[in-house]
C-alpha cells in the first residue's frame, strides 16, 4: 500500500503553484517575444541602413549588441559571463563552437563575444520575416538538405576567416530535444578550422534552457533567471590535418560537456 507522506496543504499549495506556473510561462514567452518584436521594429531603419554595404556591418554587429542587452534585460533576464583567459586576448579570427540548447542562445551570443564575426545558421532564417535580412545580407544562411548550398556556405566560412573575421556557429547544427544534453557534433566547423589553420574558442550556454525553452508553448520553460555562459581557451590546429579531424571534434565536445556537468545541469 503507497503511503502519501504530504499534508493536505502541502498537496494544495503544489497544485496551486503548478497552476500558477501554467499560466506564467506563457504571458512571459509572449511578452518576450513582443519585447524581440518591439526592438527589431524600432531598429529596423537603421539596421537597413547598416547592412547596405560590407563597410558598414560592423556597425550593424555593435547595434545586434545593444539590440541584444534590451532583449534580454526588459524581460527580466540578468547576464552572467567568465572567461578562462580575459576575451581581448581571444584569437582573431577564431571559430566560436558552442553548445545549442535555447533560441536565447544567439541572443545572448552578442552580449560579450569580442571582435567582429560573422553568423552561420539554418537557412530558413534566411525568409523569416524582417530578421531575415541579417541572413541575407551579413550572417551566412546553411541549408543542411542541400549539399551544393552547404559547401556554398562552407566557402564563404572560409572567406570570411581569410578576411580576418571570425565565425560563430553551433556544432549541432540543431536545438536538440534532450537539451541541455549535446547531439553530437556535426564536422564541418572542425573541417574548417583544420583547412585554414584558424583556433576553436569553445563556447557553453549553460542555463539558457531554464530560461526559454523550445518545445511545446505552455509546458517548457519560460522565466525570468540569469544567463550563465562561458568562454573557454582557444583550442590551437596549427599543424592538424584531416586525420585529426575527430580528435579536435571530440575535444571541443568534451570540454563544453565537462561544463555542463560541473554545472550540475546533468549527471
Amino acid at each position: 500500500m503507497r503511503i502519501n507522506l504530504q499534508s493536505k496543504p502541502e498537496q494544495a499549495l503544489r497544485i496551486i503553484g503548478n497552476i500558477l506556473m501554467f499560466v506564467f510561462r506563457p504571458l512571459w514567452k509572449l511578452f518576450f517575444l513582443l519585447n524581440f518584436l518591439l526592438g527589431l521594429l524600432i531598429l529596423y531603419p537603421l539596421f537597413r541602413w547598416y547592412l547596405r554595404k560590407k563597410e558598414s556591418f560592423p556597425s550593424a554587429l555593435r547595434l545586434k549588441r545593444f539590440w541584444a542587452a534590451w532583449i534580454m534585460t526588459v524581460p527580466g533576464i540578468r547576464f552572467k559571463w567568465r572567461s578562462e583567459i580575459p576575451l581581448e586576448q581571444l584569437p582573431q579570427p577564431c571559430i566560436f563552437c558552442a553548445n545549442h540548447t535555447s533560441y536565447l542562445d544567439i541572443v545572448a551570443s552578442y552580449r560579450k563575444t569580442p571582435g567582429f564575426y560573422v553568423f552561420m545558421g539554418k537557412g530558413e532564417l534566411k525568409n523569416a520575416p524582417l530578421f531575415g535580412m541579417f541572413f541575407r545580407e551579413m550572417n551566412i544562411p546553411v541549408f543542411r538538405n542541400s549539399r551544393s548550398d552547404s559547401h556554398k556556405a562552407f566557402l564563404r566560412a572560409g572567406e570570411e576567416l581569410e578576411k580576418g573575421n571570425s565565425v560563430f556557429l553551433y556544432p549541432e547544427a540543431t536545438i536538440p530535444t534532450t537539451a541541455p544534453r549535446m547531439k553530437s557534433f556535426k564536422n564541418g566547423a572542425f573541417k574548417l578550422a583544420i583547412d585554414k589553420q584558424i583556433p576553436i574558442v569553445p563556447v557553453t550556454f549553460i542555463n539558457n534552457w531554464k530560461i526559454l525553452q523550445n518545445g511545446g508553448f505552455f509546458k517548457s520553460n519560460g522565466r525570468p533567471g540569469m544567463s550563465k555562459v562561458v568562454y573557454h581557451k582557444p583550442v590551437d590546429t596549427k599543424g592538424l590535418t584531416e586525420d585529426d579531424l575527430v580528435s579536435l571534434r571530440t575535444r571541443v565536445f568534451e570540454i563544453i560537456d565537462h561544463t555542463l556537468r560541473e554545472e550540475k545541469q546533468y549527471e
